[in-house]
Protein backbone atom coordinates (compact mmCIF):
# COMPACT_ATOMS: atom_id res chain seq x y z
CA UNK A 1 0.00 0.00 0.00
CA UNK A 2 1.15 3.51 -1.17
CA UNK A 3 -0.05 6.34 1.82
CA UNK A 4 0.06 9.57 1.76
CA UNK A 5 -0.75 11.91 4.86
CA UNK A 6 -1.31 15.24 3.06
CA UNK A 7 -1.58 18.20 5.96
CA UNK A 8 -0.79 21.95 6.35
CA UNK A 9 -1.75 25.33 6.73
CA UNK A 10 -5.32 26.75 6.10
CA UNK A 11 -4.79 28.37 2.88
CA UNK A 12 -1.79 26.54 1.87
CA UNK A 13 -3.76 24.60 -0.80
CA UNK A 14 -4.45 21.32 0.50
CA UNK A 15 -7.74 21.18 -1.27
CA UNK A 16 -5.86 21.68 -4.76
CA UNK A 17 -3.24 19.27 -3.72
CA UNK A 18 -5.72 16.51 -2.93
CA UNK A 19 -7.40 16.83 -6.58
CA UNK A 20 -4.16 16.89 -8.00
CA UNK A 21 -3.51 13.60 -6.30
CA UNK A 22 -7.39 12.05 -7.02
CA UNK A 23 -6.11 12.54 -10.73
CA UNK A 24 -3.20 11.08 -10.21
CA UNK A 25 -5.08 8.11 -9.35
CA UNK A 26 -5.11 8.21 -5.57
CA UNK A 27 -8.60 7.36 -3.43
CA UNK A 28 -8.45 10.33 -1.80
CA UNK A 29 -10.06 11.25 1.88
CA UNK A 30 -10.48 14.60 2.71
CA UNK A 31 -10.43 15.87 6.30
CA UNK A 32 -10.23 12.71 8.17
CA UNK A 33 -9.83 12.65 12.13
CA UNK A 34 -6.85 11.45 13.13
CA UNK A 35 -8.02 8.93 15.53
CA UNK A 36 -9.56 7.31 12.71
CA UNK A 37 -6.56 6.96 10.88
CA UNK A 38 -5.07 3.75 11.84
CA UNK A 39 -8.72 1.74 11.81
CA UNK A 40 -9.28 2.89 8.17
CA UNK A 41 -5.35 1.14 7.26
CA UNK A 42 -5.91 -2.01 8.89
CA UNK A 43 -9.19 -1.83 7.33
CA UNK A 44 -7.75 -0.63 4.09
CA UNK A 45 -4.89 -3.34 4.65
CA UNK A 46 -6.54 -6.08 4.95
CA UNK A 47 -9.18 -5.36 2.27
CA UNK A 48 -8.67 -7.25 -1.37
CA UNK A 49 -10.01 -4.13 -3.62
CA UNK A 50 -7.19 -2.22 -5.13
CA UNK A 51 -8.91 0.62 -4.65
CA UNK A 52 -7.14 1.39 -1.41
CA UNK A 53 -3.53 0.36 -3.23
CA UNK A 54 -2.60 4.16 -3.73
CA UNK A 55 -4.56 6.33 -0.97
CA UNK A 56 -3.89 10.05 0.25
CA UNK A 57 -5.31 11.45 3.82
CA UNK A 58 -5.75 14.87 4.38
CA UNK A 59 -4.99 15.79 7.98
CA UNK A 60 -6.02 19.63 9.26
CA UNK A 61 -6.37 21.45 12.73
CA UNK A 62 -9.76 20.66 13.41
CA UNK A 63 -7.97 17.80 15.00
CA UNK A 64 -7.39 18.12 18.75
CA UNK A 65 -4.05 18.68 20.06
CA UNK A 66 -3.52 15.15 21.36
CA UNK A 67 -4.65 13.17 18.17
CA UNK A 68 -2.05 15.43 16.13
CA UNK A 69 0.72 14.77 18.64
CA UNK A 70 0.14 11.05 17.76
CA UNK A 71 0.75 10.97 13.82
CA UNK A 72 4.24 11.03 13.94
CA UNK A 73 4.45 7.73 16.18
CA UNK A 74 1.61 6.04 13.72
CA UNK A 75 3.51 6.96 11.03
CA UNK A 76 6.81 4.90 12.08
CA UNK A 77 4.63 2.47 12.91
CA UNK A 78 3.02 2.58 9.84
CA UNK A 79 6.81 2.19 8.19
CA UNK A 80 7.46 -0.57 10.08
CA UNK A 81 4.66 -2.75 9.15
CA UNK A 82 5.87 -2.00 5.29
CA UNK A 83 3.17 0.54 4.64
CA UNK A 84 4.99 3.00 2.31
CA UNK A 85 4.14 6.33 4.11
CA UNK A 86 4.88 9.62 2.93
CA UNK A 87 3.99 12.86 4.97
CA UNK A 88 3.32 15.90 2.95
CA UNK A 89 2.85 19.58 4.25
CA UNK A 90 2.12 22.65 2.82
CA UNK A 91 2.61 25.70 4.09
CA UNK A 92 2.74 29.92 2.90
CA UNK A 93 3.60 32.90 4.82
CA UNK A 94 1.56 34.97 6.81
CA UNK A 95 1.05 37.46 4.50
CA UNK A 96 0.33 35.32 1.31
CA UNK A 97 -2.35 33.32 3.60
CA UNK A 98 -3.73 36.94 5.05
CA UNK A 99 -4.29 37.74 1.59
CA UNK A 100 -6.08 34.46 -0.03
CA UNK A 101 -8.16 34.09 2.93
CA UNK A 102 -9.39 38.31 2.29
CA UNK A 103 -9.34 37.52 -1.85
CA UNK A 104 -11.83 34.57 -0.49
CA UNK A 105 -13.68 35.55 2.31
CA UNK A 106 -13.69 32.60 4.09
CA UNK A 107 -13.40 31.93 7.72
CA UNK A 108 -10.99 30.14 9.06
CA UNK A 109 -11.23 26.90 10.84
CA UNK A 110 -9.34 28.10 14.23
CA UNK A 111 -11.32 31.49 13.80
CA UNK A 112 -14.38 30.87 15.35
CA UNK A 113 -13.60 31.33 18.76
CA UNK A 114 -13.52 35.02 18.60
CA UNK A 115 -9.34 34.89 17.67
CA UNK A 116 -8.67 37.26 14.89
CA UNK A 117 -7.27 35.75 11.60
CA UNK A 118 -3.94 36.61 12.53
CA UNK A 119 -4.29 34.69 15.82
CA UNK A 120 -5.85 31.91 14.17
CA UNK A 121 -2.99 31.31 11.69
CA UNK A 122 -0.24 31.54 14.33
CA UNK A 123 -2.11 28.72 16.33
CA UNK A 124 -2.62 26.68 13.79
CA UNK A 125 1.27 26.57 12.94
CA UNK A 126 2.08 25.86 16.70
CA UNK A 127 -0.57 23.01 16.48
CA UNK A 128 0.11 21.41 13.39
CA UNK A 129 4.22 21.36 14.35
CA UNK A 130 4.15 17.64 14.87
CA UNK A 131 3.14 16.73 11.64
CA UNK A 132 5.54 19.58 10.19
CA UNK A 133 8.39 18.06 11.93
CA UNK A 134 8.25 14.57 10.80
CA UNK A 135 7.06 15.79 6.72
CA UNK A 136 9.28 13.86 4.53
CA UNK A 137 7.94 17.03 1.81
CA UNK A 138 7.39 20.62 3.32
CA UNK A 139 6.13 22.65 0.04
CA UNK A 140 6.12 26.37 0.41
CA UNK A 141 2.99 27.73 -1.76
CA UNK A 142 3.56 31.77 -0.86
CA UNK A 143 4.52 32.00 -5.01
CA UNK A 144 2.60 29.26 -6.52
CA UNK A 145 -0.33 29.91 -8.50
CA UNK A 146 -3.27 26.80 -8.64
CA UNK A 147 -1.72 25.29 -12.38
CA UNK A 148 2.04 26.11 -10.34
CA UNK A 149 0.95 23.85 -7.13
CA UNK A 150 -0.37 21.06 -9.25
CA UNK A 151 2.42 20.55 -11.38
CA UNK A 152 4.53 20.37 -8.06
CA UNK A 153 2.70 18.05 -6.61
CA UNK A 154 2.62 15.87 -9.98
CA UNK A 155 6.38 16.09 -10.17
CA UNK A 156 6.88 15.34 -6.27
CA UNK A 157 4.63 12.21 -6.18
CA UNK A 158 4.79 10.95 -9.33
CA UNK A 159 7.01 7.79 -8.49
CA UNK A 160 10.22 7.12 -10.18
CA UNK A 161 12.92 4.89 -10.41
CA UNK A 162 14.67 4.01 -6.73
CA UNK A 163 17.42 6.15 -7.81
CA UNK A 164 15.73 9.08 -9.17
CA UNK A 165 16.75 12.56 -7.27
CA UNK A 166 15.08 15.86 -9.04
CA UNK A 167 16.86 18.59 -7.93
CA UNK A 168 15.52 22.30 -7.24
CA UNK A 169 17.63 25.19 -7.47
CA UNK A 170 16.08 28.55 -5.97
CA UNK A 171 17.01 31.57 -6.39
CA UNK A 172 15.56 34.24 -3.71
CA UNK A 173 15.72 37.79 -1.77
CA UNK A 174 16.23 37.89 1.66
CA UNK A 175 14.45 41.05 1.81
CA UNK A 176 11.69 38.69 0.89
CA UNK A 177 12.24 35.95 3.20
CA UNK A 178 14.19 32.68 3.13
CA UNK A 179 12.56 29.93 0.98
CA UNK A 180 10.15 27.60 3.37
CA UNK A 181 10.51 24.29 2.07
CA UNK A 182 14.28 24.62 0.91
CA UNK A 183 16.53 21.80 2.42
CA UNK A 184 19.83 23.73 1.85
CA UNK A 185 20.34 27.80 1.77
CA UNK A 186 23.45 29.66 0.64
CA UNK A 187 24.06 33.14 1.27
CA UNK A 188 25.67 35.18 -1.64
CA UNK A 189 25.25 38.51 -0.09
CA UNK A 190 28.97 39.05 0.41
CA UNK A 191 29.54 38.59 -2.92
CA UNK A 192 29.92 42.32 -5.47
CA UNK A 193 27.01 43.46 -6.49
CA UNK A 194 25.64 44.50 -10.26
CA UNK A 195 22.94 46.73 -8.76
CA UNK A 196 25.33 49.15 -7.63
CA UNK A 197 26.59 49.85 -11.65
CA UNK A 198 23.95 51.80 -12.58
CA UNK A 199 23.98 50.63 -16.33
CA UNK A 200 23.34 46.76 -14.56
CA UNK A 201 20.57 47.89 -11.86
CA UNK A 202 17.62 47.27 -14.11
CA UNK A 203 19.04 43.90 -15.82
CA UNK A 204 18.79 40.53 -13.90
CA UNK A 205 21.32 37.84 -13.55
CA UNK A 206 20.35 36.24 -16.38
CA UNK A 207 21.08 39.78 -18.72
CA UNK A 208 24.47 38.99 -20.57
CA UNK A 209 26.38 42.25 -19.15
CA UNK A 210 25.61 41.01 -15.64
CA UNK A 211 26.50 37.79 -16.96
CA UNK A 212 30.48 39.52 -17.93
CA UNK A 213 30.28 41.60 -14.21
CA UNK A 214 29.74 38.39 -12.49
CA UNK A 215 32.20 36.40 -14.33
CA UNK A 216 35.23 38.30 -14.02
CA UNK A 217 34.20 37.96 -10.19
CA UNK A 218 36.79 35.66 -8.64
CA UNK A 219 35.20 35.14 -5.31
CA UNK A 220 31.52 34.26 -7.30
CA UNK A 221 33.48 31.61 -9.07
CA UNK A 222 34.66 30.48 -5.77
CA UNK A 223 31.58 30.57 -4.32
CA UNK A 224 29.97 28.48 -7.35
CA UNK A 225 32.63 25.44 -6.70
CA UNK A 226 32.31 25.40 -3.26
CA UNK A 227 28.45 25.10 -3.07
CA UNK A 228 28.90 22.45 -5.83
CA UNK A 229 31.40 20.74 -4.17
CA UNK A 230 29.51 20.94 -1.02
CA UNK A 231 25.94 19.80 -2.82
CA UNK A 232 27.60 16.88 -4.50
CA UNK A 233 29.49 15.16 -1.89
CA UNK A 234 25.74 14.76 0.32
CA UNK A 235 23.92 13.85 -3.21
CA UNK A 236 24.63 10.20 -2.25
CA UNK A 237 23.28 10.22 0.74
CA UNK A 238 20.00 11.82 -0.29
CA UNK A 239 19.60 9.09 -3.09
CA UNK A 240 20.70 6.08 -0.45
CA UNK A 241 17.81 7.37 1.64
CA UNK A 242 15.00 7.77 -1.34
CA UNK A 243 14.91 10.88 -1.18
CA UNK A 244 13.01 11.74 -4.26
CA UNK A 245 13.61 15.78 -4.45
CA UNK A 246 16.19 18.53 -3.27
CA UNK A 247 15.72 22.24 -2.91
CA UNK A 248 19.04 24.17 -2.48
CA UNK A 249 18.17 27.50 -2.31
CA UNK A 250 20.99 30.54 -3.04
CA UNK A 251 19.84 33.91 -1.87
CA UNK A 252 21.35 37.88 -2.04
CA UNK A 253 19.64 40.46 -1.23
CA UNK A 254 17.01 41.47 -3.87
CA UNK A 255 16.93 37.79 -5.57
CA UNK A 256 17.64 39.96 -8.62
CA UNK A 257 21.53 39.64 -9.79
CA UNK A 258 24.11 37.42 -8.00
CA UNK A 259 21.60 34.51 -6.79
CA UNK A 260 20.16 34.53 -10.45
CA UNK A 261 23.15 33.70 -12.25
CA UNK A 262 24.77 31.49 -9.39
CA UNK A 263 21.87 29.54 -10.05
CA UNK A 264 21.72 29.53 -13.51
CA UNK A 265 25.49 28.31 -13.32
CA UNK A 266 24.90 25.36 -10.71
CA UNK A 267 21.94 24.07 -13.00
CA UNK A 268 24.48 23.62 -15.70
CA UNK A 269 26.87 22.06 -13.29
CA UNK A 270 24.54 19.43 -12.25
CA UNK A 271 22.23 19.11 -15.16
CA UNK A 272 25.48 17.29 -16.65
CA UNK A 273 24.38 14.41 -14.22
CA UNK A 274 21.12 14.29 -12.11
CA UNK A 275 18.13 12.93 -14.27
CA UNK A 276 16.23 16.20 -13.53
CA UNK A 277 17.31 19.99 -12.53
CA UNK A 278 14.70 22.69 -12.00
CA UNK A 279 15.40 26.40 -11.63
CA UNK A 280 12.87 28.81 -9.90
CA UNK A 281 13.55 32.09 -9.76
CA UNK A 282 11.25 33.66 -7.19
CA UNK A 283 12.97 36.99 -7.11
CA UNK A 284 11.79 37.65 -11.15
CA UNK A 285 8.27 36.44 -10.13
CA UNK A 286 6.96 39.96 -11.16
CA UNK A 287 8.25 39.35 -14.64
CA UNK A 288 6.99 35.81 -15.03
CA UNK A 289 9.76 34.43 -15.44
CA UNK A 290 9.71 32.75 -12.18
CA UNK A 291 9.81 28.65 -12.97
CA UNK A 292 12.32 27.56 -15.87
CA UNK A 293 12.48 23.29 -16.35
CA UNK A 294 15.87 22.10 -17.75
CA UNK A 295 16.29 18.05 -17.95
CA UNK A 296 19.16 16.52 -17.02
CA UNK A 297 21.70 13.43 -18.16
CA UNK A 298 18.48 11.29 -18.20
CA UNK A 299 15.25 12.49 -19.37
Amino acid sequence: MQLIILSGLSGAGKSVALHMLEDLGYYCIDNMPAALLKPFIAHSVRSSDKIYARTAISLDARNSEAEIGSVPTLVDELRRSGIDCEVLFLIAGEAELLRRFAETRRVHPLSRQGESLREAIASERRLLEPIAACADQVLDTSQLGVHQLREQIQRRIDPRSSDWLSLQLESFGFKHGIPGDADFVFDARSLPNPYWESTLRALTGRDAAVVRFLEEQPAVREFIDDVATFMIARLPAYRSSARRYLTVAVGCTGGQHRSVYIVERLAEIFARTLPEVRVRHSGLTQTGTATEVRVGARS
